[in-house]
């Protein structure tokens, strides 16, 4: 629908000018419409959204920017340019790029163009060019006219980039491929420890207080197997001190708890994961404590009297277990919230973070119910981290839109649930077609900074959700596609322990249940499948590449560039059997693939080129590689 310059209330007045002012026209309908257009814009000026210095403007290096302006799919027609200058000589001379599409979701389309500056004090506006009209974008909105003699009143501007300003890439999240491990249920692997916690046997169905025995020792012994696998790095459970199995209620933050080994297994588990080029995130549990943590004790004697008392959010002067009057996780009374606002808890978490960092040498930490916790505790915690190791990564627990969070100050990235949502979504509910799937990924994407999508902690499920192959019916060929679209796109996967060999499980705690280590249950084409998928993320056109998400032909397509070479997935999510149409290449070739048939004459023939079409059958994937100008 196109929107009017003025408001429904300025518009009325025109009509009234129009009236008293006795305006004729010619009788002629079309003489009477253009007359209008000259005060009406064409175009949803609703939806347009630019804002400097944010996800639509940030720098992604010393002199390099980021631009996105948002607009109305309706108005895909328009061209748009971007208008620019230093921002000192903006009124003298300018230069002009055209913007082009490169995200669609369900509402809007969003350009971008990225700049090599010479001077970071950069100003700007926009040009859009709508049904043969110009127009531009600035501070002022739209308007039909712009004054760049007095541009430095309403031009958009990035005032200057300071480079502590810039969020920096973790690189090595670029080609990692994380695996996460619940500790009690991967693999027991000290057998002399004291075993009169394990209450179950291995194999059987998990309850809440379940203990089954997996330790340090065991990930330890399995290194190997996780190597050849094709893990980089792998993301941990809490080990601290706990009553419970999961540890996410932690009574001493200096100790590993006893039952998962020792802070030197800790360090020898770092030590010998690096050895073999994996890295270990720790999880970081500073939102809560248990109610055995020493401090919480102290208050539950002392009351208001103990110097701790600040340090939780207590409703009264004493603590009362039984009512629960003070903040807790979720309504766990066992689980109370710590005052992240209180200075003197900030040391005392920040402290602990980094005491393990220097005593073990871990590469980061994943931030538990992070989005719960105070903002300027988490600035104060990456300042000192990133001090200690500025290649350490920080990936936050929040599970919707974490944008306030992620502007380069506190998290580099999170938990995308939001592509593990879209993923239920497409391949377990079916709710999704190919093109809702398309414009559900791509507004993700447009939440978000470029270096935080490359850092995103892309994963089907967790301990805290139901095993994604459950949610797709144990189909194999959903779970495949699935975990081909989180390796081709955007962000650093995270395989959840025990989806190669297709672990069921349904909500906590049936999704924490043990790892089958008996080889002859597990399906080893399954297997073998996703080892290989595992292996595309050494391509380095997937670490550093461009994407563009859409639909084609009913199929989801994703398609990354980086110099010149491409790699395209196609999956068909539909119930029939799907083609897809190539250009002539001699330098195309399909490197993983399920469900695909290949129309060629001799079916035989190496699949190293591809010049005629490819069907995909239902459910299928195919991954496709081409060196472009070889």
């Amino acid at each position: 629908m196109a929107a009017s310059v003025f408001s429904v209330s300025e518009t009325l007045k025109l009509f009234s000018f129009v009236i008293k002012k006795n305006v004729t026209f010619v009788n002629n309908k079309k003489h009477k419409i253009k007359w209008l257009e000259r005060f009406i814009i064409k175009m949803n000026q609703y939806a347009i959204l630019h804002i400097p210095d944010s996800r639509y403007c940030f720098a992604v290096g010393e002199k390099e920017l980021v631009l996105r302006l948002r607009m109305s799919k309706e108005d895909d027609g328009a061209k748009v340019y971007l208008i620019y200058a230093q921002k000192y000589d903006f009124t003298l001379k300018r230069q002009k790029k055209r913007m082009e599409v490169c995200y669609r979701d369900y509402l809007y389309s969003y350009y971008e163009i990225r700049l090599a500056l010479e001077d970071v004090r950069f100003a700007y506006l926009f040009e859009i060019e709508e049904a043969g009209k110009i127009y531009y974008f600035s501070e002022d909105g739209v308007t039909k006219n712009y004054c760049f003699e007095e541009g430095f009143y309403n031009f958009f501007q990035m005032p200057y980039i300071n480079q502590n300003d810039v969020l920096k890439t973790v690189d090595w999240m670029r080609d990692a491929v994380f695996y996460q491990i619940f500790i009690d249920r991967f693999y027991q692997g000290n057998m002399q420890k004291d075993t009169g916690y394990i209450n179950m046997a291995w194999g059987d169905k998990p309850t809440p207080e379940s203990f089954a025995g997996g330790d340090i020792e065991g990930i330890i012994e399995k290194l190997d197997y996780l190597q050849k696998l094709g893990v980089t790095a792998l993301y941990l459970t809490p080990v601290f001190s706990s009553v419970s199995n999961h540890k996410y209620d932690i009574k001493d933050y200096r100790k590993v708890d006893p039952q998962f080994g020792t802070k030197e297994d800790v360090i020898r588990l770092v030590k010998k994961a690096h050895e073999k080029g994996i890295r270990i995130v720790l999880d970081a549990v500073f939102n809560h404590c248990s109610m055995y943590l020493e401090q919480f004790m102290d208050v539950i004697k002392k009351g208001q009297d103990s110097i701790y008392f600040d340090w939780f959010l207590i409703n009264g002067n004493k603590v009362d277990v039984e009512k629960g009057n003070y903040e807790c996780f979720a309504s766990c009374n066992y689980m109370p919230k710590l005052n992240t606002a209180n200075e003197q808890v900030q040391e005392f978490l920040i402290e602990i973070a980094a005491y393990w960092m220097r005593e073990t040498g871990i590469d980061g930490w994943r931030l538990d119910v992070s989005d719960e916790v105070s903002h300027d505790f988490w600035r104060r915690f990456r300042k000192e981290v990133k001090k200690i190791n500025p290649d350490c990564v920080i990936i936050g627990e929040n599970w919707h839109d974490a944008y306030p969070y992620l502007q380069g100050d506190q998290y580099d990235s999170i938990m995308n649930y939001s592509f593990t949502k879209a993923c239920l979504d497409y391949f377990a509910r079916e709710k999704f077609d190919a093109k809702a799937m398309a414009e559900k990924l791509n507004a993700n994407l447009m939440r978000n900074l470029e270096q935080v999508n490359v850092m995103m902690l892309n994963l089907l499920d967790s301990h805290d959700t139901h095993r994604f192959f459950s949610e797709v019916g144990c189909d194999k060929r959903k779970l495949l596609a699935a975990l081909a679209l989180e390796i081709v796109f955007i962000g650093t996967p995270c395989i959840y322990y025990g989806t190669e060999i297709c672990m069921e499980g349904g909500y906590d705690p049936d999704s924490r249940r043990c790892f089958d280590w008996e080889k002859t249950h597990w399906d080893m084409a399954v297997y073998d499948k996703i080892k290989e998928l595992l292996a595309l993320k050494k391509e380095e056109v997937l670490q550093y590449g461009t994407i563009c998400v859409l639909e084609e032909n009913g199929m989801l397509s994703v398609h990354r560039t980086w110099k010149n070479v491409s790699i395209t997935l196609w999956v068909n999510g539909t119930d029939q059997t799907k083609k897809i149409t190539f250009s002539k290449s001699d330098t195309k070739k399909i490197i993983c693939a399920e469900n695909e048939l290949e129309w060629k004459k001799n079916p035989k023939e190496e699949r190293n080129c591809i010049n005629e079409p490819l069907f995909l059958q239902s459910k299928g994937f195919v991954v496709v590689k081409e060196e472009m100008g070889v």
